[in-house]
C-alpha cells in the first residue's frame, strides 16, 4: 500500500529570457511519513536546482490508484464513485476514490481510466477529471 504526499518545492529557475525567478513546483512522493517525504523530495530535486531549495508545503494525498503511462507528460486527478454494500446494516453507500492518471491529454486520460477500470467488479461513475500541476512522481523503489 502506497502513502502519497504532495510536496511543493520553491527554488530559483532561469527562464528562457535569462532572468532568474523563484518558482514553486508540485511533486508527488511515496513515503511512510512526512519526514521521509521531505528527505526523499529534497534528495530527488536537489541535483536539478542551483541556489536555495525550500520545501514550501507537504500534504498527505488520498490516492487509491496510480495509472502510469510513459507516453504521458501530465498527471490527471480522476475522481470516481462506486456503490458499496454495508454488510452490517444491509444498505448501499456511495464511496469515492481518487485515481491519478498519467496521460498526454484530457481525452487520453479518460481513455486510460476507462481501459484500466475494465477489470473492476463493480459499477462506477466518473465524477471529475482534472489536470494537476504535478511535475513528477517519485514512487518508492527498493
Amino acid at each position: 500500500m502506497y502513502t502519497w504526499f504532495t510536496c511543493k518545492m520553491s527554488f530559483d529557475r532561469q527562464g528562457e529570457d535569462g532572468l532568474v525567478k523563484k518558482v514553486t513546483e508540485q511533486f508527488l512522493v511515496d513515503a511512510l511519513s512526512f519526514t521521509e517525504a521531505e528527505a526523499r523530495i529534497v534528495k530527488e530535486v536537489q541535483p536539478y536546482v542551483t541556489g536555495d531549495l525550500l520545501v514550501a508545503d507537504i500534504k498527505r494525498a488520498r490516492i487509491s490508484e496510480m495509472f502510469y503511462n510513459e507516453d504521458g507528460d501530465k498527471w490527471y486527478r480522476c475522481k470516481i464513485n462506486y456503490l458499496s454494500v454495508d454488510e452490517n446494516k444491509g444498505v448501499e453507500k456511495r464511496c469515492s476514490q481518487i485515481i491519478m492518471v498519467q496521460a498526454s491529454s484530457f481525452k487520453n486520460s479518460f481513455d486510460t481510466l476507462i481501459d484500466r477500470m475494465k477489470g473492476s467488479l463493480g459499477d462506477y461513475e466518473i465524477v471529475s477529471i482534472t489536470e494537476t500541476q504535478i511535475l513528477d512522481v517519485y514512487k518508492y523503489e527498493s
